[in-house]
């Protein structure tokens, strides 16, 4: 019963926030711009990054890093295009983070956090590890004050001309709390 208490007490300090790599820790490369966000948003947008999924840190730090150069150096981006992915491993990626303006949805990047889910989820999910991660790092955001507690879910779908996140994807986060078309 104290090991409750004690988890509990933990829990509450540190707001149920997930394990959240930051870019030093897997690798990733500074910024060459930043747009400050005014926080709390108002929504929140669901992607997948399309090819590969992971399934170990080893491996999610490689997408990870693969996802941040073509958005670097493919698109002309200053930094990886969403606020955090999210690996098949269970961990947060630490994109452009909570306060910095993403480059996921033209319209939403100033006004929500962008998840990217590491893979192509049109006929699959993400790993349970992985949906269960991201949910905690929603509710993470909320009771730091970065997301709104009456934010909206969406699908990059909801917000662009896209098939993301996936077909599959979709119809999952269409369950989840919150969401709205």
């Amino acid at each position: 019963m104290l090991r409750f208490f004690a988890l509990l007490a933990l829990c509450t300090f540190a707001q149920c926030c997930p394990t959240i790599l930051t870019k030093s820790q897997w690798g990733g490369r500074a910024p060459s711009c930043r747009s400050a966000m005014v926080t709390p948003v108002s929504y929140v947008v669901i992607h997948h990054t399309e090819g590969n999924d992971c399934f170990s840190r080893a491996i999610c730090t490689t997408q990870a890093k693969s996802i941040q150069s073509y958005h670097m150096d493919g698109n002309g981006w200053c930094d990886i295009g969403y606020n955090f992915l999210v690996g098949g491993d269970g961990f947060i990626y630490e994109g452009r983070g909570w306060t910095t303006i993403g480059a996921h949805s033209p319209i939403y990047n100033p006004i929500s956090i962008g998840i990217g889910f590491i893979g192509s989820f049109t006929s699959s999910n993400p790993t349970i590890a992985a949906q269960n991660a991201a949910k905690s790092l929603i509710s993470c955001g909320v009771s730091r004050g970065y997301i709104k507690p009456s934010y909206i879910l969406k699908g990059h779908r909801n917000t662009a001309a896209t098939d993301c996140p996936g077909n599959t994807f979709y119809n999952t986060i269409r369950t989840w709390p919150r969401f709205q078309a």
